[in-house]
């Protein structure tokens, strides 16, 4: 398997930009897709069913890379739990939470950067988040279980994706939503072809998923939501992920 580049220096500011950066900062070409910035907040506000959570209710965040998803959920769930793989995003993420505020820079072009500011999101309280280092495919035994768990562009990015699946029941309670968003990259590099959810042959990797999942829940809403990766000022990734919301049997 390839070396985890998202220990990276580069790619820890080059998500810091994509989770808290302003549009301007982000996207400074007039025309440019607007619609795809601010996903990483936007997702959770499209699809969280927040009239249908309990009043205490406990969020887990798998894949949290530096951790704006946690903080959104945080508005609605009085704790939130923020687990990613890579350190080096934890470790961003939890200074936002600690300290408020986290400055880094971003790419211009070549050796050229501009200055930024991550800052935790106005409203929220961030003592009622948390983040620690894990694998999604061997999750701690005594999380327990949750209102919501968010899974946002995480299993096209797994070895073995069938594997973090295979535990969601036990993490999401009766009656409680699962969150996933993916825009099925699959790529040999991060997940065996022997493991990709569909994306060969004649199977849709969102019929694969959707038959993996029905057992142990029911998919009540689904939308395409796009998003901006920022690499300079003039090279982006612009993706569409298949947002989904599953409420547990």
């Amino acid at each position: 398997m390839a070396e985890n580049i998202y220990e990276s220096d580069r790619l820890v500011r080059e998500y810091l930009l994509f989770h808290f950066g302003g549009a301007k900062e982000i996207l400074p070409w007039p025309g440019g897709p607007g619609d795809a910035l601010n996903f990483a907040a936007r997702l959770v506000e499209e699809l969280l069913d927040v009239p249908s959570l309990p009043s205490a209710a406990r969020a887990l965040d798998v894949g949290c890379a530096v951790g704006r998803s946690s903080f959104e959920l945080a508005r609605h769930c009085r704790e939130v739990i923020g687990i990613d793989f890579s350190r080096a995003f934890v470790d961003a993420a939890d200074t936002v939470r600690a300290r408020g505020a986290l400055d880094y820079d971003f790419i211009i072009e070549g050796e050229r950067t501009a200055q930024a500011v991550a800052r935790l999101p106005r409203g929220v309280d961030p003592g009622r988040v948390a983040f620690e280092a894990g694998d999604a495919m061997a999750l701690r035994e005594d999380l327990g279980s949750f209102d919501v768990v968010l899974a946002a562009n995480l299993l096209c990015r797994l070895p073995d994706p069938r594997r973090f699946l295979a535990r969601l029941p036990s993490l999401v309670r009766p009656g409680g939503q699962l969150l996933l968003t993916t825009p099925f990259t699959w790529l040999e590099e991060y997940t065996p072809r022997e493991n990709w959810i569909g994306g060969r042959g004649d199977a849709s990797s969102a019929d694969v998923l959707t038959g993996l999942l029905s057992p142990d829940f029911e998919l009540r809403f689904s939308k395409d939501i796009p998003f901006l990766i920022r690499e300079h000022a003039r090279k982006y990734q612009w993706s569409v992920a298949w947002g989904t919301r599953w409420i547990r049997k």
